[in-house]
């Protein structure tokens, strides 16, 4: 029996058991610009179920965000998952920056300048710069978060950029940002593990209230001082509708029993009753490696003109968000980071070879995995 046929099993044979949920109260006020709803949405199944609906700001009340990109190699910014030689969490400063150089991913001039541009408002000049974004007031998401969970057949894996949840801070969760070795660019953290996206909203690619956990397990000279730190705290609800905690329990002790997404049944701070939830890691990311159960259809859009979950006017009609999915597998690389670098250079009408060149593969190979756009 897999760990999550025994999941659902102990869900039916124990009715005591329930699926804890988020509701119209869950984010906090200084995130909203309109009340939320409980609207009527589809999953992703077809089940006709119902979903709290959140509308929040490009970052909310009294949130500080940063540092990210370093100004030069005399400063320190915010952090970094580097997967190449010498692989593990960094924070961004010169001893890191000058080890890249030595694998040939050099961040800086020969002034000890750092190579940073704002991924909103312009494109890099180098082959390889720290990414860092400017916040766009103007811009709002809209997040559906189901209320009454459903397991759904089999996890769903959250590769890059994907789509985890919502804080119950307001701030959109994602998993991992793009890779370097993929891109040459490097999307800096803050040390809270959020960075700016490029269509000017802050988000979350880590658990942030647990944060400071994994910069004492990999040894990390960092602390998070915009989110408070509670290993045990609530810290979002995931896009299929369960809650995400830190990595303990309410009582302080490590979870057991978790499967292959970080999740179990058992009580929390918030219910008595047992119920299935997510936990944080130690180690970065600390986010759910998968979603167990299912999300609503079109759960997460942004008035952004760019990024993550933008749409683009296009004959004065809005036009839905493109699949990739097929043409990022023939040029081998994320659905996600070729959308990521359509956005950032304008979207439908992208400058081809400018996108190519933001994801290493040829022009010639990206105009014929996107025909007609």
């Amino acid at each position: 029996m897999t760990v999550r046929t025994a999941l659902i099993a102990a869900a039916i044979a124990v009715p005591s058991i329930a699926f804890a949920h988020s509701d119209t109260e869950t984010v906090d006020a200084g995130a909203l610009l309109e009340t939320p709803q409980i609207v009527d949405c589809t999953l992703e199944n077809g089940d006709a179920a119902q979903c709290v609906e959140y509308t929040v700001k490009y970052l909310p009340d009294q949130l500080e965000i940063g540092p990210f990109c370093p100004a030069t190699l005399n400063d320190v910014g915010g952090i970094w998952d580097w997967d190449g030689d010498n692989a593990g969490l960094y924070r961004i400063d010169a001893a890191y920056l000058e080890m890249l150089a030595e694998q040939g991913y050099v961040f800086f001039d020969g002034n000890g300048t750092v190579n940073v541009f704002d991924i909103r408002v312009e494109g890099p000049t180098e082959a390889n710069e720290c990414i860092s974004g400017s916040v766009d007031e103007s811009v709002s998401m809209t997040v559906l978060i189901p209320i009454d969970p459903v397991m759904a057949d089999t996890p769903t894996a959250l590769g890059t950029v994907a789509k985890v949840g919502i804080g119950i801070d307001g701030v959109p969760i994602f998993a991992d940002a793009p890779s370097v070795l993929d891109r040459g660019h490097m999307p800096a953290l803050d040390t809270c593990g959020g960075h700016v996206d490029p269509g000017g909203w802050y988000h979350w690619h880590a658990t942030a209230t647990d944060i400071d956990t994994v910069f004492e397990t990999e040894e990390v000279s960092a602390d998070c001082l915009n989110a408070s730190q509670d290993p045990s705290a609530l810290f979002g609800y995931a896009f299929d509708g369960f809650a995400m905690y830190g990595s303990a329990e309410a009582d302080g002790t490590s979870p057991v029993g978790l499967d292959e997404c970080g999740g179990h049944i058992g009580t929390t701070s918030h219910s008595d009753e047992a119920v299935y939830h997510y936990h944080a890691s130690e180690t970065f990311p600390n986010l759910p490696p998968c979603l167990i159960g299912v999300v609503a259809q079109d759960n997460f859009s942004t008035t952004a003109t760019q990024g993550i979950g933008s749409q683009r006017a296009e004959g004065g009609a809005a036009q839905g968000r493109p699949d990739f999915s097929q043409a990022a597998a023939a040029l081998g690389v994320e659905a996600s980071a070729l959308e990521e670098a359509m956005n950032a250079e304008g979207g439908r009408d992208a400058d081809l070879a400018k996108v190519a060149a933001r994801l290493g593969v040829s022009a010639n190979m990206l105009e014929a995995a996107l025909p007609g756009r």
